[in-house]
């Protein structure tokens, strides 16, 4: 059997039912500070979205900066990495982590056989 989530000693259920201040209080002194100060326009705007939000409905957002609150637990969100938007559904799990954690911006480089114009040296880099 799955072992029930819980943040912090606390459930998804009571978490969900916690005022923002109180909420702020569990999360890790980043995540604290950042939510204390208040959000910007543009996270105003992301929540307001997020709130309008039905189940099953694509929010897309370049606000990489924004703390996961359980409100956006079960939603998809298409987070931007500065190329593409990638799709994350968002799990309990991922509450007070930043959105932009999941959307990695930096992809793997793998480089094939020496172009055209490469010098000798670079040719026989293969066979090193």
């Amino acid at each position: 059997m799955a072992e029930e989530f819980t943040y912090r000693g606390k459930t998804f259920e009571e978490i969900n039912k916690m005022e923002l201040n109180e909420l702020v209080e569990l999360m890790p002194a980043r995540q604290r500070r950042t939510l204390k100060k208040g959000f910007t326009d543009m996270q105003k705007r992301f929540l307001k979205r997020v709130q309008e939000a039905k189940p099953g409905q694509k929010i897309k957002t370049h606000c990489r900066d924004m703390v996961v609150l359980p409100n956006m637990v079960g939603l998809l969100i298409l987070i931007y990495n500065g190329k593409t938007f990638v799709p994350v559904t968002i799990t309990e799990e991922m509450i007070g982590h930043y959105l932009g954690e999941f959307a990695l911006t930096r992809s793997r480089v793998s480089h094939s056989a020496p172009g055209i114009g490469a010098t000798r040296s670079s040719a026989a880099m293969s066979v090193k």
